[in-house]
């Protein structure tokens, strides 16, 4: 009679050993994927945008990087620095966080020396410069060595593809102050791209001037469930997460980079870094500006 009950606890024991060695199997992977595999694999989103002062031809080429967060340079953002050079864009655009908690230049200055563009290399800060001391004209002299030029409550005038524009470097966080002096120096006939580390601000005062708005800082929530809100946000996020917003009642295209690095939390999840390629053109016959096209993230994975 004891012999259905032994077969009866080795079943019950193989199933729960069978059901905890999955369970641990699959916590492995999901620790895999969020602290090695995630981190290390950037996504391109490219986004297409039609914007008033961009005439007819070819349009613009923009690379927008974000919250590097880098110590030393690894091979993937190595390979991450080819593909942008492949990519022949316009301008390549920063908007800040270059440090981690290291707080040392050398890994940002390796990756940035990288980097190839004829239209030039911008720059702004985020909080990461000010936590670790090493903002402003420390900054911008090392960052002006490595082929960047860190623009602090600034604008630079260029004239590429026969397009006049300006670069209008806002510092962090992008307070009353800086808005007021950008908007005061900026020329509204120019196409004006603007830098912000942050995408909580007030873009109302930029309204007459603005025509795309570039931010980071969010990481787009660095570790999240799908179709879930993230659990955290850093503060001057909310409500952006990541992705193209429009802002101001012009509708002023605002994205928001989810960023290349880490930051606390040495893993992302279900949030790959990016790199952002946004192509600028002119309207089409009776399309409205900063119409976003259909096809606009590639979702494609650059690994080392």
């Amino acid at each position: 009679m004891s012999k259905p009950s032994t077969e009866q606890t080795v079943t019950s024991l193989s199933r729960r050993k069978f059901l905890t060695v999955g369970a641990g199997l699959a916590g492995g992977l999901f620790l895999g994927k969020a602290c090695w595999y995630e981190p290390r694999t950037f996504v391109m989103e490219e986004l297409h945008l039609s914007v008033a002062k961009v005439p007819p031809g070819p349009g613009l080429r923009i690379i927008h990087l974000s919250d590097l967060h880098l110590r030393s340079l690894p091979n993937h953002f190595a390979a991450a620095a080819a593909t942008i050079n492949d990519l022949d864009p316009d301008l390549i655009l920063l908007t800040g966080d270059y440090l981690d908690q290291s707080r040392k230049l050398a890994g940002v200055l390796d990756f940035v020396k990288l980097l190839r563009c004829e239209g030039g290399i911008f720059a702004v800060q985020g909080n990461w410069e000010y936590w670790a001391r090493l903002e402003g004209e420390p900054l911008r002299r090392k960052l002006a060595k490595a082929g960047a030029e860190l623009l602090i409550d600034e604008h630079r005038d260029l004239l590429i593809r026969g397009i006049p524009l300006s670069i209008l470097g806002i510092d962090y966080p992008s307070a009353s102050r800086s808005l007021e002096k950008i908007r005061q120096t900026a020329v509204s006939n120019r196409l004006n791209i603007v830098l912000s580390h942050v995408p909580a601000f007030g873009h109302d005062r930029l309204a007459s001037v603005a025509d795309l708005i570039l931010s980071g800082h969010t990481h787009g929530g660095q570790v999240r469930l799908p179709y879930i809100h993230p659990f955290y946000l850093p503060r001057f996020s909310a409500p952006f997460v990541s992705g193209l917003y429009r802002v101001t009642d012009r509708h002023i295209p605002l994205y928001v980079n989810r960023g290349m690095g880490t930051s606390v939390l040495p893993a992302r999840l279900f949030c790959p870094p990016e790199i952002a390629l946004l192509q600028l053109h002119s309207p089409a016959a009776g399309e409205v500006p900063w119409q976003q096209h259909p096809a606009s993230h590639t979702g494609a994975p650059i690994r080392s």
